[in-house]
Protein backbone atom coordinates (compact mmCIF):
# COMPACT_ATOMS: atom_id res chain seq x y z
CA UNK A 1 0.00 0.00 0.00
CA UNK A 2 1.21 3.49 -0.85
CA UNK A 3 2.63 5.32 2.21
CA UNK A 4 0.73 8.50 1.40
CA UNK A 5 -2.49 6.49 1.26
CA UNK A 6 -1.60 4.90 4.63
CA UNK A 7 -1.22 8.36 6.15
CA UNK A 8 -4.49 9.55 4.62
CA UNK A 9 -6.33 6.65 6.23
CA UNK A 10 -4.65 7.22 9.61
CA UNK A 11 -5.40 10.94 9.49
CA UNK A 12 -9.13 10.28 9.45
CA UNK A 13 -9.25 7.71 12.24
CA UNK A 14 -11.26 8.77 15.31
CA UNK A 15 -8.39 7.81 17.63
CA UNK A 16 -5.12 9.66 18.04
CA UNK A 17 -2.20 7.92 16.34
CA UNK A 18 1.50 8.62 16.40
CA UNK A 19 4.51 6.66 15.18
CA UNK A 20 8.05 6.69 16.58
CA UNK A 21 11.29 5.22 15.29
CA UNK A 22 13.52 2.99 17.41
CA UNK A 23 15.04 6.08 19.07
CA UNK A 24 11.53 7.28 20.07
CA UNK A 25 11.63 10.16 17.59
CA UNK A 26 8.11 11.03 16.44
CA UNK A 27 7.81 10.56 12.67
CA UNK A 28 4.02 10.76 12.28
CA UNK A 29 1.16 12.47 14.15
CA UNK A 30 -2.43 12.26 12.88
CA UNK A 31 -5.29 14.79 12.90
CA UNK A 32 -7.07 13.14 15.82
CA UNK A 33 -3.87 13.33 17.88
CA UNK A 34 -3.89 17.09 17.19
CA UNK A 35 -7.53 17.34 18.27
CA UNK A 36 -7.09 15.30 21.47
CA UNK A 37 -3.85 16.93 22.64
CA UNK A 38 -3.92 20.45 21.19
CA UNK A 39 -0.49 19.92 19.59
CA UNK A 40 -0.21 20.17 15.81
CA UNK A 41 1.87 17.78 13.74
CA UNK A 42 4.37 20.54 13.05
CA UNK A 43 4.95 21.04 16.78
CA UNK A 44 5.81 17.43 17.57
CA UNK A 45 7.09 15.58 14.49
CA UNK A 46 10.87 15.39 14.65
CA UNK A 47 10.94 15.62 18.45
CA UNK A 48 11.20 12.76 20.92
CA UNK A 49 8.08 11.42 22.63
CA UNK A 50 9.68 11.97 26.05
CA UNK A 51 10.44 15.67 25.44
CA UNK A 52 7.68 17.15 27.64
CA UNK A 53 5.00 16.67 25.00
CA UNK A 54 2.34 14.34 26.39
CA UNK A 55 4.01 13.65 29.74
CA UNK A 56 2.04 10.47 30.40
CA UNK A 57 1.32 9.75 34.06
CA UNK A 58 -0.47 6.94 35.81
CA UNK A 59 -3.50 7.57 38.06
CA UNK A 60 -1.16 8.40 40.97
CA UNK A 61 0.49 11.19 38.96
CA UNK A 62 3.77 9.31 38.46
CA UNK A 63 5.53 10.41 35.26
CA UNK A 64 5.96 7.44 32.92
CA UNK A 65 7.93 8.91 30.02
CA UNK A 66 11.39 8.16 31.43
CA UNK A 67 10.63 5.29 33.82
CA UNK A 68 7.68 3.01 33.15
CA UNK A 69 6.78 4.11 29.62
CA UNK A 70 4.79 1.31 27.91
CA UNK A 71 5.95 2.52 24.48
CA UNK A 72 9.63 2.32 25.51
CA UNK A 73 9.05 -1.20 26.81
CA UNK A 74 7.50 -2.26 23.51
CA UNK A 75 10.50 -0.84 21.65
CA UNK A 76 12.70 -3.12 23.77
CA UNK A 77 10.76 -6.38 23.69
CA UNK A 78 8.35 -6.08 20.73
CA UNK A 79 5.30 -6.94 22.86
CA UNK A 80 1.91 -5.29 22.30
CA UNK A 81 0.71 -3.29 25.31
CA UNK A 82 -2.38 -1.49 26.54
CA UNK A 83 -2.62 0.92 29.48
CA UNK A 84 -4.89 3.52 31.03
CA UNK A 85 -2.91 6.73 31.57
CA UNK A 86 -3.32 10.50 31.73
CA UNK A 87 -1.77 12.67 29.02
CA UNK A 88 -1.15 16.39 29.26
CA UNK A 89 -3.10 18.66 26.90
CA UNK A 90 -1.29 21.63 25.39
CA UNK A 91 -3.32 23.95 27.64
CA UNK A 92 -2.05 22.10 30.70
CA UNK A 93 -4.87 19.93 32.02
CA UNK A 94 -4.79 16.15 32.27
CA UNK A 95 -6.92 13.86 30.06
CA UNK A 96 -7.60 10.16 30.77
CA UNK A 97 -6.78 8.00 27.75
CA UNK A 98 -6.45 4.35 26.84
CA UNK A 99 -3.20 3.77 24.94
CA UNK A 100 -2.46 0.75 22.75
CA UNK A 101 1.10 0.24 21.55
CA UNK A 102 2.16 -2.04 18.70
CA UNK A 103 5.72 -2.75 17.49
CA UNK A 104 6.71 -2.08 13.88
CA UNK A 105 9.03 -4.56 12.13
CA UNK A 106 10.76 -4.28 8.77
CA UNK A 107 10.83 -7.04 6.13
CA UNK A 108 13.72 -8.75 7.94
CA UNK A 109 11.73 -8.82 11.21
CA UNK A 110 13.94 -6.18 12.82
CA UNK A 111 12.16 -3.91 15.29
CA UNK A 112 12.33 -0.40 13.78
CA UNK A 113 9.69 1.55 15.70
CA UNK A 114 6.27 1.52 17.31
CA UNK A 115 2.82 3.00 16.85
CA UNK A 116 0.70 4.30 19.74
CA UNK A 117 -3.06 4.65 19.38
CA UNK A 118 -4.80 6.60 22.13
CA UNK A 119 -8.50 7.15 22.84
CA UNK A 120 -10.20 9.64 25.13
CA UNK A 121 -11.28 7.67 28.21
CA UNK A 122 -13.52 10.33 29.79
CA UNK A 123 -17.31 9.90 30.03
CA UNK A 124 -19.11 11.73 27.24
CA UNK A 125 -22.65 11.42 25.99
CA UNK A 126 -24.57 11.42 29.26
CA UNK A 127 -22.40 14.26 30.58
CA UNK A 128 -23.07 16.38 27.49
CA UNK A 129 -26.78 15.76 27.87
CA UNK A 130 -26.64 16.71 31.55
CA UNK A 131 -24.58 19.81 30.76
CA UNK A 132 -27.18 21.07 28.30
CA UNK A 133 -29.89 20.65 30.92
CA UNK A 134 -27.85 22.32 33.63
CA UNK A 135 -27.07 25.33 31.44
CA UNK A 136 -30.79 25.92 31.03
CA UNK A 137 -31.16 25.82 34.82
CA UNK A 138 -28.21 28.19 35.42
CA UNK A 139 -26.33 25.45 37.28
CA UNK A 140 -23.08 25.68 35.31
CA UNK A 141 -20.09 27.87 36.12
CA UNK A 142 -19.49 30.05 33.07
CA UNK A 143 -15.68 29.96 33.28
CA UNK A 144 -14.97 26.27 33.84
CA UNK A 145 -18.10 24.50 32.60
CA UNK A 146 -18.34 22.65 35.93
CA UNK A 147 -21.43 22.65 38.08
CA UNK A 148 -21.66 25.76 40.25
CA UNK A 149 -22.39 26.24 43.96
CA UNK A 150 -26.13 26.17 43.40
CA UNK A 151 -25.81 22.78 41.70
CA UNK A 152 -23.71 21.51 44.64
CA UNK A 153 -26.46 22.47 47.06
CA UNK A 154 -29.11 20.64 45.01
CA UNK A 155 -26.96 17.54 44.58
CA UNK A 156 -25.95 17.39 48.26
CA UNK A 157 -29.56 17.66 49.45
CA UNK A 158 -30.56 14.86 47.10
CA UNK A 159 -27.69 12.63 48.24
CA UNK A 160 -28.32 13.22 51.94
CA UNK A 161 -32.06 12.49 51.61
CA UNK A 162 -31.25 9.30 49.72
CA UNK A 163 -28.69 8.29 52.36
CA UNK A 164 -31.27 8.67 55.13
CA UNK A 165 -33.81 6.58 53.23
CA UNK A 166 -31.25 3.82 52.65
CA UNK A 167 -29.95 4.03 56.19
CA UNK A 168 -26.32 3.92 55.11
CA UNK A 169 -23.59 6.14 53.72
CA UNK A 170 -22.70 5.77 50.05
CA UNK A 171 -20.85 8.97 49.14
CA UNK A 172 -18.16 11.38 50.25
CA UNK A 173 -17.07 14.90 49.40
CA UNK A 174 -13.77 16.54 48.53
CA UNK A 175 -12.78 20.18 48.78
CA UNK A 176 -9.74 21.29 46.75
CA UNK A 177 -8.18 24.75 46.73
CA UNK A 178 -5.34 26.03 44.53
CA UNK A 179 -2.30 26.80 46.67
CA UNK A 180 -0.83 30.33 46.56
CA UNK A 181 -3.19 31.28 43.74
CA UNK A 182 -2.85 34.99 44.57
CA UNK A 183 0.77 34.75 43.43
CA UNK A 184 -0.40 33.63 39.98
CA UNK A 185 -2.81 36.56 39.68
CA UNK A 186 -0.25 39.03 40.99
CA UNK A 187 2.50 37.85 38.64
CA UNK A 188 0.55 37.08 35.46
CA UNK A 189 -2.78 38.90 35.79
CA UNK A 190 -6.37 37.74 36.13
CA UNK A 191 -6.75 36.56 32.53
CA UNK A 192 -3.92 34.05 32.94
CA UNK A 193 -5.21 33.27 36.42
CA UNK A 194 -8.53 32.28 34.86
CA UNK A 195 -6.75 30.02 32.38
CA UNK A 196 -4.99 28.29 35.28
CA UNK A 197 -8.35 27.84 37.02
CA UNK A 198 -9.73 26.23 33.85
CA UNK A 199 -6.68 23.95 33.64
CA UNK A 200 -7.18 22.78 37.23
CA UNK A 201 -10.94 22.41 36.74
CA UNK A 202 -10.48 20.11 33.75
CA UNK A 203 -7.84 18.08 35.58
CA UNK A 204 -10.12 17.63 38.60
CA UNK A 205 -13.06 16.64 36.38
CA UNK A 206 -10.92 14.08 34.57
CA UNK A 207 -9.52 12.78 37.87
CA UNK A 208 -13.03 12.13 39.17
CA UNK A 209 -14.19 10.59 35.84
CA UNK A 210 -17.29 8.43 36.35
CA UNK A 211 -16.88 8.12 40.11
CA UNK A 212 -18.79 11.32 40.86
CA UNK A 213 -19.24 14.96 39.88
CA UNK A 214 -16.83 17.89 40.11
CA UNK A 215 -17.95 21.46 40.81
CA UNK A 216 -16.48 24.92 41.11
CA UNK A 217 -17.35 26.09 44.61
CA UNK A 218 -16.08 29.61 43.94
CA UNK A 219 -12.84 31.48 43.22
CA UNK A 220 -10.03 28.93 43.12
CA UNK A 221 -11.91 26.38 45.22
CA UNK A 222 -13.48 23.20 43.89
CA UNK A 223 -15.68 20.47 45.29
CA UNK A 224 -16.42 16.92 44.19
CA UNK A 225 -19.12 14.49 45.30
CA UNK A 226 -17.74 10.95 45.06
CA UNK A 227 -19.99 7.90 44.86
CA UNK A 228 -18.31 5.43 47.22
CA UNK A 229 -18.88 4.02 50.68
CA UNK A 230 -15.19 3.18 51.05
CA UNK A 231 -12.83 5.70 52.60
CA UNK A 232 -9.88 4.18 50.72
CA UNK A 233 -11.61 4.94 47.39
CA UNK A 234 -12.26 8.51 48.49
CA UNK A 235 -8.61 8.90 49.48
CA UNK A 236 -7.43 7.40 46.19
CA UNK A 237 -9.41 9.93 44.14
CA UNK A 238 -8.33 12.81 46.36
CA UNK A 239 -4.68 11.81 45.92
CA UNK A 240 -5.20 11.48 42.16
CA UNK A 241 -6.55 15.04 42.01
CA UNK A 242 -3.57 16.29 44.01
CA UNK A 243 -0.97 14.38 41.99
CA UNK A 244 -2.37 15.11 38.52
CA UNK A 245 -2.76 18.79 39.32
CA UNK A 246 0.87 18.91 40.42
CA UNK A 247 1.86 17.37 37.07
CA UNK A 248 -0.25 19.83 35.02
CA UNK A 249 1.38 22.88 33.49
CA UNK A 250 0.12 25.99 31.72
CA UNK A 251 2.68 27.26 29.20
CA UNK A 252 2.94 30.99 28.62
CA UNK A 253 5.68 31.52 26.07
CA UNK A 254 8.86 30.23 27.69
CA UNK A 255 7.25 30.28 31.15
CA UNK A 256 5.70 27.21 32.74
CA UNK A 257 3.01 27.98 35.30
CA UNK A 258 2.55 25.15 37.76
CA UNK A 259 0.25 25.02 40.75
CA UNK A 260 -0.71 22.53 43.43
CA UNK A 261 -3.91 21.95 45.37
CA UNK A 262 -4.66 21.19 48.99
CA UNK A 263 -7.53 18.76 49.54
CA UNK A 264 -9.92 17.93 52.36
CA UNK A 265 -11.93 14.70 52.10
CA UNK A 266 -14.67 13.20 54.25
CA UNK A 267 -17.26 10.45 54.04
CA UNK A 268 -20.89 11.43 54.62
CA UNK A 269 -22.50 9.94 57.74
CA UNK A 270 -26.17 9.32 58.52
CA UNK A 271 -26.67 12.28 60.84
CA UNK A 272 -24.98 14.75 58.45
CA UNK A 273 -26.75 17.81 57.10
CA UNK A 274 -25.57 19.78 54.07
CA UNK A 275 -24.04 22.27 56.45
CA UNK A 276 -22.16 19.79 58.68
CA UNK A 277 -20.76 17.88 55.72
CA UNK A 278 -19.51 20.99 53.94
CA UNK A 279 -18.12 22.44 57.16
CA UNK A 280 -16.18 19.25 57.92
CA UNK A 281 -14.70 19.01 54.43
CA UNK A 282 -13.77 22.70 54.54
CA UNK A 283 -12.06 22.23 57.93
CA UNK A 284 -10.02 19.31 56.54
CA UNK A 285 -9.02 21.39 53.52
CA UNK A 286 -7.59 24.07 55.76
CA UNK A 287 -5.77 21.47 57.83
CA UNK A 288 -4.01 20.54 54.57
CA UNK A 289 -3.29 24.22 53.94
CA UNK A 290 -1.92 24.78 57.42
CA UNK A 291 0.30 21.68 57.46
CA UNK A 292 2.26 22.21 54.28
CA UNK A 293 -0.13 22.44 51.29
CA UNK A 294 -0.12 20.11 48.27
CA UNK A 295 -1.52 17.36 50.47
CA UNK A 296 -4.71 15.50 51.33
CA UNK A 297 -6.32 15.40 54.78
CA UNK A 298 -9.14 12.88 55.25
CA UNK A 299 -11.37 12.16 58.20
Amino acid sequence: MDLNLDKTILDYLYDGVYVVDKDRKIVYWNFSAEKLTGYSSGEVVGGNCYDNILNHTNSEGVLLCRQECPLAKTLKDGILREAEVYLQHKTGHRIPVVVRISPIFDTTCELIGAVEIFSDNSPKEHLLEQLAQFKEMALVDSLTGLGNKRYVEIELSTKINEMRKLGRSFFGVLFADIDYFKRVNDQYGHDIGNKVIVMVAKTIKNSVCNKGIAFRWGGEEFMAIINTHLQEDLLKIAERIRALTEQSVYRLGSNEIRVTVSVGATQAVIDDTDETLVKRADHLLYLSKNTGRNKVTIS
